[in-house]
């Protein structure tokens, strides 16, 4: 396998499994949680399976001290975009909420586009366009209802967080170091900013019944340690935008639980959203293929080619 489908696989592995906070996160809302006790767990759990990882690979735990300061920031970021997008659940459905968060693919093509000089190719710009017009089914609630304007504030704020730091990642020193190894200090250092919120424990909230420690392992696991771990590695195989790109998975994910666990319904609009952000990301999987499968297609019907003349 080439390394370019290598990041296609690892980066849609990364967006599926961010896609799965509502499902493991709304019922500790409901025993009583807040985001800030439970986003401390996550990171908690998540970092000594990032240590096991270091350590299974022979990985180092040390990174030079000029590195420090940009893992802080990059921590942060991530801590930022992670509680408010758990702040947004408690103002609009969690699916709707997963879906707005996909505006980062477009922040980070605009930042790259316009910081860092990068030309958005046609097939890009369709893919942006596809999964936009997607979103813009998912969106509205099935009722008719209103988005809370503060939920969507918080949500575009979860996006603009995540869109720096994938862009981040690719552009500094970070893509010298080990992918395990900035995961790791990413999440220490968010973890920090968690204590900082519950006052070191004194506003921490617990699980109210046993089998949710389960819930929160799973939040330490799957979007938080297998997600992060796979979007570095992605940004560094495939770069920035398409990395953000194959971000349509998330909403589609969490659509999908939302369905399937928590009982909302799958109407013919939601339904043509998921297939316009499918076929977006197919098209950037696609992505060099593309040119010679129509080249290949033209020269089966060779009256295609310019004033009908055969070669």
């Amino acid at each position: 396998m080439n390394t370019q489908a290598k990041g296609y696989i690892i980066g849609a592995i990364a967006a599926a499994t961010y896609g799965t906070n509502p499902l493991f996160a709304l019922p500790l809302y409901e025993a009583g949680m807040n985001p800030d006790s439970v986003l401390l767990f996550r990171y908690l759990f998540a970092l000594p399976v990032l240590g096991c990882m270091l350590k299974v690979r022979g990985r180092s735990f040390g990174v030079q001290l000029q590195a420090l300061p940009l893992l802080t920031v990059m921590g942060l970021l991530v801590a930022v975009s992670s509680l408010t997008l758990f702040l947004s659940y408690t103002y609009m459905d969690a699916g709707i909420a997963s879906t707005l968060l996909f505006i980062y693919p477009v922040l980070v093509a605009l930042i790259m586009a316009v910081g860092f000089k990068e030309k958005l190719s046609p097939l890009t710009a369709l893919c942006i366009l596809l999964a936009v017009g997607g979103i813009a089914l998912l969106y509205k609630a099935g009722d008719g209802s209103t988005l809370s304007l503060k939920g969507t504030l918080l949500v575009f704020a979860s996006a603009l967080s995540y869109a720096v730091y994938i862009v981040a990642v690719k552009q500094t020193r970070l893509k010298e170091i080990p992918t395990l190894t900035v995961t790791f200090y990413v999440l220490l250092a968010g973890l920090v900013l968690f204590l900082f919120r519950v006052d070191f424990g004194h506003s921490l909230i617990l699980p109210a019944q046993w089998y949710l420690w389960g819930n929160l392992a799973a939040l330490a696991l799957f979007p938080t340690a297998i997600s992060f771990l796979c979007t570095t590695a992605a940004i560094q195989y495939i770069g920035s935008t398409p990395t953000a790109i194959l971000g349509a998975l998330e909403p589609v994910t969490a659509v999908c639980f939302g369905v399937a666990v928590f009982g909302e319904n799958l109407s013919m609009r939601i339904a043509c959203g998921m297939a316009m952000i499918i076929v977006a990301v197919t098209l950037v999987i696609a992505g060099n293929n593309i040119g010679a499968s129509l080249t290949y297609f033209r020269k089966l019907f060779p009256r295609l080619r310019a004033n009908g003349e055969r070669p």
